[in-house]
C-alpha cells in the first residue's frame, strides 16, 4: 500500500501542463537510465505527444554525471525550446546551471524527485522559474495547523513533499490494525482495502493493488531561494 499517487498519474499532469500552458514547439524529454526517471519521462513524453507536441529528443543521461555540455550544445542545436527532466535533483540541479552559463534559455520541469531545496543551492538563480509536481503543500492547510506546530516543536521541517504522506502512512497502519483487530498482515491488508482512512493528506481509499483511488499532484513554480508557488 502506498499513501502516494503513481508515476502513471505525475507523467500525465506534467505533460498536461506543458501542453496546456507553456505550449512550446519542441520539447526535449531527458531522464537518468533508472526505472523512476525514465518511467515517468515515458509517461510525459506519451502525454505530450497524444497531445501533439513534438518531442524533438528522447534521451538518457547517466546518473552521477558532472559534465553536460555535450548534452546543452545538442538541445541548441535541436532548436529545444522546453526541456522535462525525469529523475533526481543532483544532476537537474547542474543541468539547469550550465545551461544559463552556456545560454540555453528555456523553461524546464521535473517531478518531486527534483523538488527540494538541495536544487537552490546546486542550481542558484538558474533554479527560478523551473516548474515542479508534487503532493499538495498539506503543511500549508489551516487543518493540519497543530501537527505543523508539532513538528516545527521538534525542529522537523513540515514542508517537504513525503512528510505528510509518511505521516498518514503511519496512521492507515495503525488504524488498520485497530480496524482488523489483529496484527497478521492478509487481516490488515483487508481492512485497508475495505475502508476509507481520515488523515492529514484527505481521506485516502486503497484498490486491489494498494494504490490510492484518488490522488492529486500539484504543479508548482520553483524559487531559487528554495520556496515555491502554485503554477497558473
Amino acid at each position: 500500500f502506498r499513501t502516494i499517487g503513481l508515476d502513471s498519474l505525475q507523467g500525465p499532469t506534467a505533460g498536461n501542463f506543458i501542453a496546456d500552458h507553456v505550449k512550446p514547439k519542441n520539447v526535449a524529454v531527458i531522464h537518468d537510465k533508472q526505472q523512476y526517471g525514465e518511467g515517468i519521462a515515458t509517461a510525459v513524453k506519451q502525454t505530450l505527444e497524444s497531445k501533439n507536441i513534438k518531442v524533438g529528443l528522447f534521451e538518457g543521461i547517466n546518473a552521477g554525471d558532472k559534465d553536460f555540455s555535450s548534452l546543452i550544445a545538442k538541445l541548441k542545436r535541436e532548436g529545444v525550446d522546453f526541456v522535462y527532466y525525469g529523475g533526481y535533483h543532483p544532476e537537474l540541479g547542474l543541468l539547469l546551471r550550465q545551461s544559463k552559463e552556456k545560454g540555453l534559455n528555456v523553461g524546464f520541469m521535473g517531478p518531486e524527485g527534483v523538488g527540494n531545496s538541495e536544487i537552490s543551492a546546486i542550481a542558484g538563480p538558474a533554479s527560478e522559474g523551473m516548474y515542479v509536481t508534487l503532493p499538495k503543500s498539506f503543511d500549508q492547510d489551516p487543518r493540519n495547523k497543530e501537527l505543523v506546530d508539532g513538528f516545527k516543536a521538534k525542529k522537523q521541517d513540515p514542508s517537504g513533499p513525503f512528510v505528510f504522506p509518511a505521516y498518514a502512512a503511519v496512521q492507515v497502519i495503525a488504524e488498520g490494525i485497530e480496524k482488523a483487530g489483529s496484527t497478521d498482515t492478509a487481516k490488515v491488508a483487508e481492512a485497508l482495502r475495505s475502508n476509507t482512512f481520515d488523515t492529514p493528506t484527505g481521506m485516502l481509499s486503497f484498490d486491489e493493488k494498494g494504490d490510492l483511488k484518488d490522488f492529486n499532484f500539484v504543479v508548482y513554480e520553483w524559487h531559487q531561494d528554495g520556496t515555491k508557488t502554485e503554477a497558473k
